[in-house]
């Protein structure tokens, strides 16, 4: 089941505010794009299927899911605000989804920029602008060849 990219987002900035081994971080926005990149590349790739229905797309700064950089855009390279409650994955949803929180938790929003810019995904969907899709087939493909 597909569900929306906000609600993801939401769950990622809580997952993060409530991080204690990593001081409970606030995300960014920025941040907070790559982190929905690699959550929706690694459940097309483990399941088949997209974590959330929104495209994402391939900005000059990375992958980007533009509803979701919308809302919380007001907030420039500030903290994003807290969640109280987030949305609920099946088991093995949210099994994933930590797997690949704590993967890429301790990275900086910098840091995640540049690895998603050297990846096929970002570099293929040209030009990188508002607009430009990066194909869910591409995501799939890709990080199929990133499972361990």
């Amino acid at each position: 089941m597909a569900y929306k990219a906000l609600d993801i987002a939401k769950k990622l900035i809580f997952k993060a505010q409530n991080d204690e081994p990593n001081g409970g971080e606030r995300l960014t926005n920025l941040k907070l794009q790559k982190l929905l990149y690699y959550q929706q590349g690694f459940h097309l790739a483990f399941f088949g299927t997209p974590l959330f229905a929104e495209d994402v797309e391939a900005w000059m700064y990375g992958p980007v899911v533009p509803a979701v950089y919308d809302e919380y855009s007001a907030y420039g390279s500030s903290a994003l605000p807290e969640v109280k409650e987030p949305v609920s994955l099946s088991e093995d949803e949210e099994e994933l989804f930590s797997e690949v929180y704590d993967a890429y938790r301790e990275f900086s929003a910098i840091g995640l920029m540049n690895r998603t810019h050297s990846e096929r995904p970002w570099l293929d969907a040209v030009p990188h602008d508002r607009g430009t899709v990066i194909t869910q087939e591409s995501m799939m493909a890709y990080f199929k060849t990133q499972i361990q």
